[in-house]
């Protein structure tokens, strides 16, 4: 009986023994398996990043040969030489000239003519006569006589629309009168409205005498001399005031002229500055070199 009891024990002994003894050896087997799939993984990682850089590596050298080979056939292709200029002669000056004129001229007098081609540019709108500005600042104090003074200005504009087109055949009948030694001297010319300038000598009294009875017949037509026969009446009336006696009729008939020879030197300019305005082969040969 005690040999049994004693047996017992020791085998209960040696497994309270055996137990922690066996969950250390479980850990660790655990800690390496886990070590040794971290390292697996790690080794992947790299590999895949040699494999990616050696790829980019290659395609970079596979792009470097193709530029190489490029570089080597563009040197070994014999370049064209650059056709030299046609020569500027005095026929290829005067034609030219005449062709940049004839464009400028047939493009101002279309937009001028335009409704609100003087109205709503800035660079060519006829403002309130200048010698009548005291009148405007009095009479803009008066009920009612706002509207009337911007009307006013919105019909002298409409005046200059209307005579706008008469200019088209007076410019163009100009341009035979241009000779040879002008055209070289215009073509050739640092100034970007010499040609304007030079047609402007030349047409401006002919167009303010032609502009005057179609000026003076639209600012009747548009009621502007109505308009300006009430605002000098009330305003001469005013005790003490100098009477307003500007002529109407001259002052926008001045502005008008201005104003086309404003958008004609804006035409010529673009077509000496800007090579997408060179619409025919003689600007490009003229103007292009």
């Amino acid at each position: 009986m005690f040999t049994r009891i004693a047996s017992a024990l020791l085998v209960a002994g040696l497994l309270a023994t055996s137990a922690p003894a066996a969950h250390a050896q479980t850990t660790a087997a655990k800690k390496a398996a886990a070590t040794k799939a971290a390292a697996a993984k790690t080794a992947a990682a790299k590999k895949a990043a040699a494999t990616k850089a050696a790829a980019a590596k290659a395609a970079a050298a596979k792009t470097a040969a193709a530029n190489a080979a490029a570089a080597k056939a563009a040197a070994a292709t014999p370049v064209a030489p650059k056709p030299a200029p046609v020569p500027l002669t005095e026929s290829l000056a005067s034609a030219g000239i005449k062709d940049a004129l004839n464009k400028g001229i047939v493009k101002a007098v279309q937009f001028a003519s335009e409704p609100d081609g003087f109205n709503m540019n800035d660079d060519i709108h006829i403002p309130f006569p200048e010698d009548a500005i005291l009148m405007k600042t009095t009479l803009s104090k008066f009920p009612g006589m706002n509207t009337l003074i911007s009307t006013f200005e919105t019909q002298l504009n409409r005046a200059a629309e209307a005579a706008a087109p008469k200019a088209k055949d007076i410019f163009l009948n100009a341009l035979a009168n241009i000779s040879i030694t002008d055209a070289i001297s215009l073509v050739t010319s640092g100034s970007t409205d010499a040609a304007t300038q030079f047609l402007r000598k030349n047409t401006e009294a002919q167009l303010i005498t032609a502009f005057r009875p179609d000026i003076s017949a639209a600012i009747d037509q548009v009621g502007a001399g109505k308009a300006y026969a009430k605002m000098t009446s009330q305003y001469n009336r005013i005790p003490l005031m100098t009477p307003v006696q500007t002529d109407l009729t001259a002052y926008t008939t001045q502005k008008a002229v201005d104003g086309l020879f404003i958008l004609l030197a804006n035409e010529e300019s673009k077509i000496r500055k800007n090579p997408a305005a060179r619409t025919t082969d003689i600007l490009k040969q003229v103007f292009g070199r």
